[in-house]
């Protein structure tokens, strides 16, 4: 049995997502049957895989947890922040969870953990075109050709991007210069929304996920707080 690459089975075993599990690797930290693994090995359930020197189990078959996290502004994606500010890690409950995606200090809204790292992988590959919405507020108002340059595409410095929806927001009362609208994306990119924006001229002064993919941000989670998906919703997130 030929096996599948070892970066997507400690993955599917909940240890990381496969770029971290790749870092591993070519660190030497893991090892098949003994010998020391580089990037392109493949393992089976049978076979003795380590990491750090601590044993495996390959044949773990369970289903995949999932946290919807509210974010608030102010909190660092990471595991631990050496000016130690405060990182969203720290609010989980005990486990190996992994983020789907980020979202930069200055930005709110739903934040999606799993202790899967496949799924991870799945939820975060560009392939998959799984959207993400947000509101956004900005100084000023978008002017129709502002609106059709940004659904049309801009040439970022790290290619072209784009909005695949934008309306304003009529149900937000507008204050002073701010104006909120609603904006999808089927990509992650670091900081894309406001590099769209400011790509127009315009500043993004809050920022909130409000979606991501099927799963919606509750009303009812205040920030900081978090909810496990039940049976049901996790089932129609994993068919999506």
């Amino acid at each position: 049995m030929q096996g599948e690459r070892l970066q997507k089975v400690l993955a599917g075993a909940g240890l990381g997502s496969r770029r971290e599990i790749e870092s591993w690797i070519e660190a030497r930290r893991v090892t098949v049957g003994g010998r020391v693994a580089k990037l392109g090995d493949r393992a089976t359930p049978g076979e003795e895989v380590a990491v750090d020197g601590k044993a495996v189990n390959l044949s773990k078959s369970t289903q995949p947890r999932v946290l919807l996290y509210h974010k608030p502004v102010g909190e660092l994606v990471t595991r631990s922040d050496p000016e130690g500010r405060a990182t969203v890690f720290s609010r989980l409950p005990p486990g190996r969870w992994v983020a789907v995606g980020r979202l930069d200090i200055n930005s709110a809204g739903l934040l999606l953990f799993t202790d899967s790292g496949e799924l991870a992988n799945r939820l975060m590959h560009p392939r998959y075109e799984i959207e993400r919405e947000y509101a956004v507020r900005v100084q000023g108002v978008l002017k129709r050709e502002d609106v059709e340059r940004l659904t049309a595409g801009v040439q970022l410095d790290d290619g072209l991007a784009a909005f695949t929806r934008i309306r304003a927001m009529e149900e937000k009362k507008a204050t002073g210069t701010n104006r909120w609208y609603r904006v999808t994306l089927r990509e992650g990119r670091n900081r894309e929304v406001r590099r769209l924006f400011e790509a127009v001229g315009a500043r993004v002064s809050r920022l909130v996920r409000v979606r991501y993919g099927p799963l919606e941000l509750p009303r009812n989670l205040d920030p900081g707080r978090w909810l496990e998906l039940d049976s049901g919703s996790l089932q129609g997130l994993l068919k999506s």
